[in-house]
């Protein structure tokens, strides 16, 4: 599409100096179009800062937006300056959250026709839509007139402003042109424009031909959050701008000091196409806006705001654009009952409650109702109420008069999961050499974070393909008919070998141990490969260092390759998934033990399909990796677990521990740990111990 740059600025070009406009240029309708934007230029100037700070972390991370051009990486954060947009005329400049993203400790702020510069503080961001408050002391500032959101439509002539190119602030901004090229974006909240929008520029104006600003220009992507999401789209031809007048809604509460979040209604929808599947709930988070109007699983989302609602998407669409405190109407259809709530004041994306805990690890691969107890946390829950190793757990439920049977672990997991720390559930459990069963209350507790030192060596029972309610041992001189089965089926491959995917265009490595069990299910570790890590001598000094683990914890490994050699892109997720469920189909994996593990950008692509395939994995190592994005909200029926590691000297040190705050806010269990005396690397023979901590963490995934 044509763009064209323009620099209001005199530019001085291998020895000559050029004007924007001369006085003879002819009327013509280029001429007048000219004339127009450098109106516009003169009316917004004015409003338009120049940003600076000091001091912070020297990287960033950014990237991460699935279908971007680009992946998750480290930025190296420049120095120069930035952009605002002054939104009170008593010193309140607004401006991207990603010109801090580094956590400056310093920022000034130069302002037309002021001398002097100012130091600013920042007051609040609103951290949906990424933008920051600033607060410098001045006085009788000019404000800008914002373009209402109904008059703006695609087509229409949009100026990106920026101020970045002159050290003098009285002289005029730079401005790239383009066109509104899409309205609502980033699921509500944003104007899309083709003209150019990058770091140079974040923070400033989108400006029509009147001179009115439109927005103010961001990074942003429709599913990655936080700071730097969406700074992969930088010069592509996509750009994003929040509207003024959404700005001007929110200022009043900006200006009190508190951040403000995204209004999140609390539950999850059962159908994994957003595009295509009914908005069915799957599940109700404890202490959220559904469970305090008593929506239910199964409920159908039917109306918004009086707005229909097809599917998930439109679900997104509607609740997009709103905060934490907001109130919407919602219809939802149960049964054969349609049901209208007038009011529903959304919550945040912070759990209410830490996940609870029972302070169990199951025996697996046992065919028998109920659930073995293999390990009993220590001062945990069921150590208090004299639960031991042996017992079996065989019904439950919140209520002591109607128990329920718990046939395995996974339902096991869904009664404790669907409760709050703190609550109290009866247990129905037969002790360990006994026939007959008692009742034994247990108070529940919140999720205790602390591998265990040492697990029992036996983990399974080894009748992972044994159905319920079958014999669990062959008659004397007849085989067991699944045994029978499993002796004419070839021999699982083992080792370290290569596949394909059904393609056949992507390739990926499976390690599995030599002494393979089928009867047994095997965690499986999705590693994620660092840049330039993914050659056929790197596997195997990996599965060097992992093979005797994989052998002693039963766990599996498989190797994506990523498709570019600057590593990995989020809209590689979905071959990264493909390939893990080929593994699963062909071997016992257990399903509480996927984990997705990587060091550098491949660390950074675990985070990310952590939170993208929840269906799918239940834990996230990273190594010298930073979380890009806000932690989506908590689900109580899909728990999911960090471990997070870093070297002592790694310059990203900070940054890390940074993401273990955000991922602890927000209520997921974390693990941090750092390697002495090392930078950024991956385990060697003097960090051996984090290394057995990991595995350990790994087989205790699957704890209750």
């Amino acid at each position: 599409m044509w763009r064209k740059t323009l620099t209001l600025a005199c530019v001085a070009c291998a020895g000559l100096t050029t004007t924007f406009l001369t006085a003879q240029e002819p009327d013509d309708l280029d001429g007048l179009r000219q004339k127009a934007i450098k109106a516009a230029m003169n009316k917004v100037a004015p409003y338009v800062v120049t940003i600076e700070t000091s001091g912070g972390t020297d990287f960033v991370v950014g990237g991460g937006g699935p279908g971007g051009p680009g992946g998750p990486r480290l930025i190296l954060k420049g120095a120069g300056p930035t952009t605002g947009l002054i939104v009170a005329s008593d010193g309140y400049i607004i401006t991207s959250a990603f010109n801090f993203a580094n956590k400056p400790s310093s920022i000034f702020v130069a302002v037309p026709g002021q001398k002097e510069k100012f130091v600013a503080k920042a007051i609040a961001t609103d951290q949906t839509r990424m933008l920051t408050l600033l607060k410098v002391d001045a006085k009788d500032l000019p404000v800008p007139a914002p373009a209402p959101k109904k008059y703006i439509k695609i087509g229409h002539t949009a100026l990106a402003v920026g101020r970045t190119l002159s050290q003098n602030i009285d002289h005029p901004p730079s401005v790239s042109e383009g066109i509104v090229s899409a309205l609502d974006r980033i699921w509500g909240k944003a104007i899309q424009t083709d003209a150019k929008v990058s770091p140079t520029n974040y923070g400033g104006p989108l400006v029509d031909l009147s001179g009115r600003v439109m927005g103010v220009m961001v990074p942003a992507s429709p599913r990655a959050e936080g700071e730097s999401a969406g700074f992969e789209w930088y010069d592509s031809g996509i750009g994003f701008a929040i509207p003024l007048e959404d700005i001007n809604r929110i200022l009043p509460r900006l200006k009190e000091g508190r951040d403000v979040k995204k209004g999140m209604l609390g539950v999850t929808m059962s159908g994994r196409d957003i595009y295509g599947d009914e908005p069915v709930v799957a599940t109700i988070s404890p202490g959220s806006a559904a469970e305090r109007v008593e929506l239910k699983a199964g409920d159908i989302i039917k109306e918004i705001d009086g707005k229909a609602v097809n599917n998930y998407a439109q679900v997104l669409h509607q609740l997009g654009s709103k905060y934490e405190g907001d109130s919407v109407s919602l219809k939802v259809k149960r049964g054969k009952d349609t049901i209208s709530i007038a009011k529903v004041v959304l919550g945040g994306a912070v759990a209410a409650f830490n996940q609870p805990f029972l302070g169990i690890l199951p025996m697996r691969d046992d065919p028998e109702a109920g659930v073995l107890v293999r390990y009993v946390f220590p001062r945990g829950p069921a150590a208090t109420a004299g639960i031991k190793e042996g017992d079996r757990i065989t019904k439950g439920g919140l209520d002591p008069r109607t128990l329920r049977p718990v046939n395995n672990r996974t339902e096991l997991a869904a009664l404790v999961g669907s409760a709050r720390p703190d609550v109290q559930v009866t247990l129905e459990v037969t002790p360990k050499g006994e026939k007959k069963s008692k009742k034994v209350t247990v108070k529940l507790g919140e999720y205790q974070e602390a591998v265990p030192a040492e697990l029992p060596k036996k983990a399974s029972l080894e009748k992972a393909l044994h159905k319920p309610g079958t014999p669990t041992a062959p008659k004397e001189g007849k085989k067991d008919e699944k045994e029978e089965k499993k002796d004419d089926n070839p021999k699982a491959k083992t080792g370290l070998f290569a596949r394909t995917n059904a393609a056949r265009d992507r390739s990926y490595s499976v390690y599995v141990p030599e002494d393979y069990n089928p009867n047994i299910s095997y965690g499986l570790v999705i590693w994620l490969h660092p840049v330039n890590k993914n050659k056929k001598e790197d596997l195997e000094k990996l599965t060097d260092l992992w093979e005797d683990f994989c052998s002693e914890q039963r766990v599996i490994m498989v190797c994506p390759k990523s498709e570019h050699e600057t590593g990995w892109v989020a809209s590689e997720s979905e071959f990264i998934q493909e390939a893990a469920r080929a593994v699963m189909d062909s071997y016992t994996i257990d399903r509480r033990r996927v984990v997705t593990h990587g060091m550098g950008v491949g660390g950074q692509m675990a985070f990310y399909l952590g939170f993208a395939a929840r269906d799918l994995v239940r834990g996230v190592a990273t190594t010298g990796a930073v979380l890009t994005t806000n932690p989506k909200e908590r689900v109580p029926t899909q728990p999911l677990s960090f471990f997070l590691i870093v070297g002592e000297k790694d310059p990203i040190k900070e940054a890390v521990k940074a993401s273990q705050d955000k991922l602890r806010e927000h209520r997921y269990p974390t693990l941090y740990r750092e390697l002495t005396e090392k930078g950024h690397q991956y385990f060697d023979d003097d960090s051996k111990k984090t290394f057995q901590e990991l595995v350990r963490w790994i087989d205790s995934l699957d704890r209750i």
